[in-house]
């Protein structure tokens, strides 16, 4: 059993969706290595550029604020697989 907040989970290790090793790898700081620290530039840069590009050639608008939201989110997801990948 674990009580969480004011909540009771009687929830066995088998039963959980999301372990806690998961957690814990998704909520601690990832110290960057000089390879890693390469590989987020690249992906910084490499979305910076298409951000570039979409914000030139898109019609004002929600969708294109959307577009850039999203490619926003696709830097971040994609800078923590670097990060939480074990090397």
């Amino acid at each position: 059993m674990r009580i969480i907040g004011n909540k009771r989970l009687d929830t066995t290790p088998l039963e959980r969706f999301v372990l806690d090793s998961d957690l814990e790898n998704r909520f601690v700081f990832h110290s960057p290595s000089i390879d890693k620290g390469a590989q987020h530039e690249s992906v910084r840069s490499n979305c910076m550029g298409l951000a570039v590009f979409l914000n030139d050639v898109l019609p004002e608008g929600r969708e294109k604020s959307l577009a850039i939201t999203h490619l926003e989110e696709v830097m971040m997801w994609s800078n923590a697989a670097i990060a939480r990948k074990e090397s």
